[in-house]
This record gives C-alpha cells, sequence and structure tokens, in this order.
C-alpha cells in the first residue's frame, strides 16, 4: 500500500509540473525553472494537496527533477546539442510506475526506505555480493511486481585497452533476422541463433489480448486478464534481455576490438513485415550493452558508417553490386566468382572497417582489396574498392568511442605491463 501510494505520488507531481509548464508558456512564453516549480510544489502541499506530506518529500523532487530534465533534453535536441528526444508526456497509472528516493539503509535481507519502512527483499545482501555506498533507490512496479534499483558510489579499477595479439581479436558482427547475429574473427565464422521470445509466445499473448478484449471494463475480471498479460509480457522480456545479456558480456570480455554497424532500427521498423522480427531481435539495446560493457572490460567498441554497403561489397575482391534484395541469402560475386552466405560476407568486411580505422600491424589485418590488386598480376580485371569506399571505411575513425589510432597504437604495442597495482587509476562509478 505505501508503495503504491509513493509511486502515485511521484506520478502525480509529474503530470502536475508538466500541466504547469505548459499553462505558463501559454501566458508568458517562458517555461518555469526547476526552483520555481519547487517553490510551487510546496504551496500545492500546503493547499490543495496534504495527502503529498504521508510520502517522503524526495519523492515530489525527484518527479520534478527528472520533467526538468526532459525538457531539457528535448530542447537540446531541437538545438541539434544532442540526440532527438520527443516533448516530454504524461504519465499514465499503471505503466512505468516508479519512484525515486534517498537516505536509504540496505541490510541482509531488507531496505529501510523513509516514510515507507523495512520492506522484505528477495534475495539478500551477501547472495549478490553487494559493495558500495547507496546513493538513491528506485523503487518499480511491473506486471505486479515490485523491484528496487540502488545507485550505488564504490571504486573500482579502470580497464585500459585490451592488447590485439592476434587475429581472432579483432570480430566483425553483422547482426540480423535470420541469426542473431553473425561474428567473423578472421579465422572462423560463427552464428548466433536468434531468441525470438516474443514470436514464441505469440499464439499465447494473442489468446489473452483476446480475453481481455471479453472483459467488461472496470470489472476484476479485466484486471486479472490484463494481470496475466503484463506477466507474459514481462517473461518475454527478460528472455530477451537474458540473451543479449550473455552475448555481449561474452564478446566484451574475450574481444579486444568489436566491430558493428550504425543500423538506423526505428526506420527499419517501419516495414510492417519485418517490424516484428526486428522489435523482437533487440538489436539497439545489444549496441547498447555493447558500449558500456566495452569500457568495462577494456575492449574497443568501432562503429561501422550507416551507409557502408556491408552487404553489397564483395569481401574477396572489393566490387560493390548495385542491388541486392533481402531475398537474396547468398552473395554472389560475378568479378571474382566468390560464392558466400550474405551475413558472413557483411561481416568479414565489417570486420576490415575496424582493422583500418585502427590502423594495425600488417601481421594482425588481412590484405585490404586495394593490396590484392596491387599484388595480383597485371592482366587481371579485378575492380577495386571505389575512393567512395575507401572515404568512409576511414571516417570510422570518428566512432571508435575518443579512440584515436596513435592512442590505440601505444596501447597495443605497450599494453599496461609497466603499471604497477598502486599506479593503475582508479575511478568512481
Amino acid at each position: 500500500m505505501l508503495l503504491a501510494k509513493s509511486v502515485g505520488a511521484s506520478r502525480y507531481v509529474y503530470n502536475w509540473g508538466l500541466t504547469e509548464s505548459q499553462r505558463a508558456y501559454e501566458l508568458t512564453a517562458t517555461r518555469p525553472g526547476l526552483r520555481e516549480m519547487m517553490s510551487q510544489l510546496l504551496e500545492l502541499k500546503k493547499s490543495e494537496c496534504p495527502w503529498l506530506y504521508e510520502v517522503s518529500a524526495h519523492i515530489g523532487q525527484s518527479a520534478l527533477k527528472d520533467l526538468n530534465y526532459a525538457f531539457e533534453r528535448f530542447f537540446k535536441g531541437l538545438k541539434g546539442e544532442g540526440p532527438m528526444s520527443g516533448f516530454p508526456c504524461f504519465k499514465r497509472k499503471g505503466e512505468r510506475d516508479s519512484a525515486r528516493l534517498y537516505e536509504v539503509e540496505l541490510e541482509e535481507r531488507h531496505i529501510r526506505l523513509p516514510m515507507i519502512g523495512r520492506v522484505r527483499l528477495k534475495e539478500t545482501r551477501s547472495q549478490r555480493a553487494f559493495d558500495g555506498r547507496v546513493l538513491s533507490a528506485t523503487i518499480r512496479r511491473r506486471a505486479d511486481r515490485w523491484f528496487v534499483s540502488l545507485a550505488v558510489e564504490r571504486e573500482r579499477e579502470i580497464m585500459l585497452r585490451k592488447r590485439v595479439e592476434k587475429q581472432s581479436d579483432v570480430v566483425g558482427i553483422d547482426l540480423g533476422l535470420k541469426n542473431a547475429a553473425v561474428i567473423h574473427d578472421g579465422l572462423e565464422t560463427r552464428v548466433v541463433e536468434t531468441q525470438q521470445a516474443l514470436r514464441r509466445n505469440l499464439q499465447k499473448l494473442r489468446r489473452l489480448d483476446r480475453q481481455l478484449a471479453r472483459k467488461r471494463k472496470g470489472s476484476q475480471n479485466r484486471a486479472k486478464a490484463k494481470l496475466r498479460r503484463a506477466r507474459l509480457h514481462y517473461k518475454i522480456s527478460c528472455l530477451r534481455r537474458d540473451h543479449l545479456h550473455q552475448l555481449s558480456s561474452s564478446l566484451a570480455k574475450t574481444k579486444a576490438v568489436i566491430v558493428l554497424e550504425d543500423l538506423y532500427v526505428r526506420g527499419m521498423q517501419r516495414n510492417r513485415h519485418l517490424a516484428l522480427s526486428i522489435s523482437d531481435a533487440g538489436m539497439g539495446e545489444l549496441r547498447r550493452q555493447l558500449t558500456y560493457k566495452s569500457e568495462w572490460y577494456g575492449s574497443t567498441l568501432v562503429i561501422a558508417d550507416r551507409f557502408f554497403p556491408s552487404s553489397k561489397t564483395c569481401s574477396g575482391c572489393g566490387v560493390i553490386k548495385n542491388t541486392l534484395s533481402l531475398g537474396e541469402r547468398v552473395f554472389d560475386c560475378d568479378a571474382c566468382g566468390l560464392s558466400i552466405d550474405r551475413d558472413e560476407n557483411a561481416a568479414r568486411n565489417l570486420r576490415r572497417v575496424g582493422l583500418r580505422a585502427l590502423e594495425l600491424p600488417e601481421g594482425l589485418r588481412e590484405v585490404t582489396p586495394v593490396e590484392r590488386k596491387a599484388l595480383a598480376p597485371a592482366s587481371a580485371s579485378v575492380k577495386p574498392a571505389s575512393a567512395k569506399q575507401e572515404a568512409k571505411a576511414g571516417g570510422t575513425r570518428r566512432s571508435t568511442r575518443g579512440i584515436t589510432p596513435k592512442d590505440v597504437m601505444v596501447q597495443v604495442r605497450g599494453g599496461i605491463d609497466h603499471l604497477t597495482e598502486n599506479q593503475r587509476p582508479r575511478r568512481l562509478e
């Protein structure tokens, strides 16, 4: 009851702040600042909403901070100073209910929350090997289950970039729908099968949707049917997230350089024939996980240009095809006669992009198509890679997460063996 009241208060304050901001903008063409909204919230508690005193004051303050951050992110996107973000929208009851609290105490089996008290946890502190100082706690409700996320401050060692010592340390990954990922490391190609968590439960999900549609609105049976459907959605998301975490962790821990292509997932979902499969694959989530895990484990993530023709380019001679439909699963090159799987061909090309971007030593990278032409006889009529392709491959240096080729070369040659345990830098999470 107290947890539900807390998330309800957070939702109410957020919607109230959004309403007041829109009203002030219509009258004065300016949006009230965070301090002004805090003062108005205090007056609201005294006059109209005294029930807000029944929950922690941190909840309302955190809701207004989140609203202010949403506005700042929206305006930065309009100015081109950051990624595009939509205008803040109102929160609905039962959808992403959450509230953030401070001054939290974590015990072995319980967590003590202000104005709520001691709440029993499903897992113990020792089971999770918890370590650090708790800064805040965010309580969430999903499928009628309560979760708590802790923001923790602790020290950990900074992982420097891994040394590239052999060909298999650099991998190119082609993400697709037939296969979740095709990974090529210069020696062999590994295929990761798709999880298809949503598609395997689609029939059951449709049955629950029909049951929900037959229930009268506002009835207890409708609430029960809605809860059954929410639990199935939660199970599907857990299966997908577990699959992506296992894949991303294995790559970040074992590989030094990981090369991905910059996919426009939102645009790909506009294809109504493939939208369900694209959403079920979680391509954007895999890239998000690899982004922060590569920093955790010292690997380098290289993002190829969005318009780089990885599937249309022949990995043997570098000739670029004019057209290649989605139905063509085998890449056949008319110039050199190479016949290879479409996804494996793309993975090979992506790996070559990473080798060029980091300017690795000659012994650690493959011979490029341009260099093959130089070694080939003069009578050979193989078309080299175009200047446009070379420019795109070189342009990926800006996507190596702030690591210049010079820095990478120093780390590859020197490594971290010359640093003692006390000299290695540390940072706060």
